[in-house]
């Protein structure tokens, strides 16, 4: 009797969870998973980013990047007709209304509208997003400096230029044109030595798509829109800043879409997943090589090494 009843309890167990994973398996939206978008918005292509998650049993939230600003988060995301929208408050932009969406699938690819803050509404799509794989032994070649210490040689200004070069050292001494390096590089490590005034911000962006934030954040909380950070989406574990005034430095491996960090000699983030672009990526084609992108309309900063080590072809 007991081996029937074991049998019998184990044969429930078996159908229960068979039917729970077919519920589960039926279950999955279309829409989940990770995006890469292009919103059509006054004449340009604007980068953008979302992930749509499920919580719980059938609720969607999601995340959102714009083409500025930080990765924000989507309470839920409604299904309706076959397609979906939300709603997210403004986090940089101006005006005074919330950001909507509306978005369907047509084959492999999303596509539908945005209501921006002033009210007026553009046309979006977005693609599954495609991330350069990961490689176990990579072989790096050897190390070689993109800053000559004399000129602009190898970069290009992003508008109206403000940097300079004085007594070795790139300047930027006022918020003005990012800088744009004219290789594009996949896989690499970096090194670069920066300096930067009381208050300061700026950032380097890998392959042009994911930022590492520098900022004057001293005795802060270590965040992921902080010194150290992938913006709006990883967080060092430890807080390296030096005072403002002082050279620093980064050491930064990028291999497929992981990354680690190193600050001042600490390491504060290891073989961790960029899940996508950050606000003011040059594009949203993650799976491609770029250039590397250092910001330069926020605020004065200074750099007297970049070296790049690329991966050997």
């Amino acid at each position: 009797m007991k081996f029937y009843a074991t049998t019998l309890a184990l044969g429930f167990l078996f159908l229960f969870t068979s039917v729970s994973s077919t519920a589960i398996a039926q279950d999955k939206s279309p829409f989940i998973g990770r995006w890469d978008m292009v919103i059509q918005q006054e004449g340009k292509e604007l980068p953008s980013w979302l992930e749509i998650t499920k919580s719980g049993r059938s609720t969607l939230v999601g995340r959102f990047v714009y083409a500025f600003g930080s990765a924000r988060p989507i309470a839920e995301v409604q299904m309706k007709n076959n397609g979906f929208n939300f709603t997210i408050p403004r986090q940089w932009e101006p005006g005074d209304k919330d950001l909507k969406f509306e978005g369907a699938l047509q084959g492999t690819t999303l596509s539908g509208t945005m209501v921006y803050t002033d009210g007026k509404k553009y046309k979006w799509t977005a693609t599954p997003a495609k991330v350069a794989p990961y490689k176990e032994n990579i072989v790096w070649g050897a190390p070689k400096a993109l800053f000559n210490e004399t000129d602009l040689k190898g970069w290009s200004a992003m508008g109206d230029n403000q940097w300079i070069v004085k007594n070795g050292i790139l300047t930027s001494p006022k918020s003005g044109a990012n800088l744009v390096s004219d290789e594009k590089f996949l896989n690499f490590k970096l090194h670069v030595e920066f300096k930067y005034p009381e208050g300061s911000n700026s950032g380097i962006y890998l392959r042009g798509r994911h930022e590492v934030q520098i900022e004057d954040n001293r005795g802060l909380e270590p965040s992921n829109i902080l010194f150290g950070g992938i913006y709006g989406f990883l967080t060092p574990n430890e807080m390296m800043a030096k005072p403002a005034g002082e050279w620093q430095s980064y050491d930064i491996t990028l291999n497929g879409n992981r990354v680690s960090i190193v600050a001042n000699g600490k390491a504060i983030i290891t073989d961790q997943i960029i899940p996508g672009i950050t606000g003011g990526a040059l594009d949203s084609n993650e799976a491609e090589a770029g250039p590397l992108l250092i910001q330069g309309d926020h605020g004065p900063v200074e750099f007297r090494s970049i070296v790049i080590t690329p991966e050997l072809n």
